[in-house]
């Protein structure tokens, strides 16, 4: 049995572009140019009349851009497969034409045997970007995902151990070392050694310094007078 060819419309306001295309695809058996368009009104009408499997069509076009056109001719024919063949490589355009229900979107400085995969791809229901395409869609949304996911909160002083830090935080509450030492169930001489440790650390020269360094950070601020 004869494969039925793939029905291609060509939408462009740049004919000796749309010739060329045509071109290419006359050579290949398994692809049929039914049809070309030099605005997106007239592939819209075009579409209609014609029932391509396939539409190629650029965004830049007249008082109907690509973008519409594809929009209106999916509310119309919405099992015609649409691919954007541009020279525009902005998120923007790329996903207003992704929004419009394009399934493939490849630049026009692809090569041919990119843009022929795509077409087939797309002609046997696969969505299909062109490598360029897929790497800025996978940017963006690792920008996004980075931007939506929460960060983890600063640790302030992260050079002074979970021990140290309550020590700080009750200094800079005005507890002495008698009231720290009660709170957190350890021996004056304990607490004693763990402020050693934060004014070293800290490279701060008493205990004033300390408690206005905590303070800054953050500590100490529940009991402030």
């Amino acid at each position: 049995m004869t494969e039925i060819p793939i029905r291609l419309l060509i939408v462009d306001d740049h004919t000796l572009f749309r010739e060329g295309l045509a071109a290419i695809f006359l050579a290949v058996s398994d692809f049929e140019v039914v049809g070309e368009a030099a605005s997106g009104e007239d592939a819209v009408e075009k579409a209609q009349q014609m029932h391509p499997h396939v539409i190629l069509i650029d965004i830049q076009m007249g008082e109907l851009n690509g973008i519409e056109a594809t929009a209106r001719i999916l509310e119309r024919l919405p099992d015609t497969k649409i691919i954007i063949l541009t020279m525009m490589e902005d998120s923007e355009s790329l996903f207003a034409a992704m929004m419009a229900g394009a399934r493939g979107y490849v630049l026009k400085g692809a090569d041919k045997s990119e843009v022929l995969r795509t077409i087939r791809a797309v002609a046997s229901g696969d969505v299909l970007f062109g490598a360029a395409i897929a790497n800025r869609v996978t940017d963006y949304f690792r920008s996004l995902n980075r931007l939506q996911s929460p960060q983890p909160p600063t640790v302030a002083f992260p050079e002074l151990s979970e021990r140290e830090l309550d020590v700080l935080d009750r200094i800079a509450r005005g507890l002495n070392n008698h009231e720290i030492a009660e709170q957190l169930h350890i021996t004056v001489k304990t607490v004693s050694n763990h402020i050693s440790n934060i004014f070293s650390k800290l490279q701060v020269a008493d205990r004033a310094q300390a408690i206005i360094r905590a303070r800054d950070a953050g500590l100490g601020r529940d009991n402030q007078p």
